[in-house]
């Protein structure tokens, strides 16, 4: 990925300017830096800082806080993408000893094991990970405060067991596992557990005066899969390209997908996100985005994906506090996506007709509900309502013929297509709802059966 300012309008790069402008001054920021990818690459880079001719690039490190735990996320699909493990199976298959009980893993990534939000005293953000060097200093005395699986409630100790189950199933440190693993292939060199120059200092900003203080920059230890990275804009936006396509060396484009599916609903009170498998998901200004935020004392990060406009954007700053850096970050996703709208790609028609997938498409009837069956250019089906809402989704054909859904009422559901003995289509069974070409047709197969007299008029009623 390269930096090439020159393909967004001067309109927006100024635009951009602005807005990272505001937010380092408004924020008190010491520096603050920001970058926007699209369509696969970095295409806007700047930044801003206190000090008169020195400012950081998209090549200085900082520390990025929970941002790290999609990083240990990634880690973990990875194991189950291999089977070695499943995300409905208990921790304790894997990891045994921890005290939890029978959590699952997927529960862990999606922050739903009702594990406490923190681990015990002294706050652990700004104290050695020497102090914790076992689990169980990690999680203390009592690990569960919720039911598992009934509420959402943010964990990081949660993730602290998620570094140490690949640990334990690699056979090798978190650390060398995701460089191996994520960083190398992504050529995410300015990526790494400890900070290597250039790399910013972290910083507190006196709430009501303008002074600093330094903070304290600690190895988290245990901790460190929750938290301890350190990266760049340019490694990020890397990283969110990664989030939005996949990378078959690191983790396919449907295991990315599932990253990215709410895994839990969102806190009680809150309207505006929901929670992956360890990515948070939001709504801004009705856009999906999808990423992380994340602070530590001294720095906070935004990093956030629109899929859908192919539009990345990140926001990394040395300020305990001061800064959002996640709404910065979206702003900027929203300049560029509403300045600079993705043009579609051209329409093309399929490489060649497949008559029996042909013949499927065109209406289909759940009882007397009208729904269209189209055959589309990635070689999928697709089932759509003809009038009002309704229950929608598409399908990917699987090895032994059915179709599986991906999104919608049936995700995961099997579409099948039923012949007749003599090989044409009798009708198709989703999920056991029978879609037949005509509504009702005597002598269709509908459960049931048809009424012998059929269709009816008012007159035909009463006799």
């Amino acid at each position: 990925m390269t930096s090439s300012p020159e393909e967004l309008l001067p309109s927006t790069r100024r635009a951009l300017s602005h807005r990272i402008a505001r937010a380092q001054a408004e924020g008190r920021a010491p520096s603050l830096v920001a970058a926007v990818a699209r369509e696969g690459r970095m295409v806007w880079t700047g930044a801003r800082s206190c000090m008169e001719g020195h400012a950081p690039d998209a090549d200085t490190q900082y520390r990025i806080g929970s941002i790290t735990k999609t990083f240990t996320a990634v880690l973990v699909l990875r194991l189950r993408d291999e089977g070695l493990l499943d995300l409905n199976d208990p921790l304790e298959k894997h990891l045994p000893g921890t005290g939890v009980g029978e959590v699952t893993i997927a529960q862990l990534l999606g922050h739903s094991a009702g594990l406490r939000a923190e681990a015990p005293a002294p706050w652990w953000e700004r104290t050695p990970g020497s102090l914790r060097p076992e689990l169980a200093d990690v999680l203390g005395e009592r690990p569960v405060v919720h039911p598992a699986g009934r509420r959402h409630h943010y964990s990081n100790p949660g993730f602290t067991l998620l570094g140490s189950l690949v640990e334990a199933v690699r056979g090798a440190s978190w650390e060398e596992v995701l460089r191996r693993e994520v960083l190398e292939p992504l050529s995410m060199g300015r990526t790494s557990a400890q900070p290597v120059a250039p790399h910013a200092g972290g910083w507190a900003v006196h709430p009501w005066a303008d002074v600093m203080l330094p903070e304290p920059v600690e190895d988290l230890g245990l901790m460190a899969p929750a938290g301890q990275l350190w990266s760049t804009a340019a490694d990020l936006c890397r990283f969110a390209v990664f989030l939005s396509e996949g990378d078959e060396r690191v983790l396919s484009a449907e295991s990315v997908r599932e990253l990215r599916t709410p895994a839990v609903p969102p806190e009680a009170g809150e309207r505006n996100g929901g929670y992956g498998l360890g990515t948070q998901l939001v709504w801004r200004e009705d856009r999906a985005l999808v990423g992380h935020t994340g602070s530590l004392p001294g720095f906070v990060a935004g990093l956030w994906v629109s899929v859908e406009e192919d539009v990345a954007a990140v926001v990394l700053a040395n300020v305990t506090s001061g800064p959002y850096a996640g709404v910065v970050a979206a702003e900027l996703i929203g300049i560029v996506a509403e300045a600079e709208p993705r043009m579609p790609e051209p329409w093309r028609p399929l490489p060649e007709a497949e008559p029996e997938l042909l013949a499927l498409t065109g209406p289909w009837y759940w009882g007397t509900q009208p729904y269209a069956l189209k055959w589309s250019s990635d070689r999928g089906l697709e089932l759509t309502l003809l009038r009002g809402g309704g229950r929608g989704s598409r399908f990917v054909v699987r090895p032994d013929g059915d179709w599986r859904g991906l999104d919608g009422y049936y995700a995961g559901e099997t579409l099948r297509v039923v012949r007749r003995p003599d090989g044409s289509v009798s009708h198709l069974d989703l999920g056991s709802f029978v879609f037949t070409r005509q509504p009702y047709e005597p002598g269709d197969a509908v459960p049931g059966g048809v009424d012998a007299r059929g269709w009816l008029g008012l007159g035909d009623v009463g006799e």
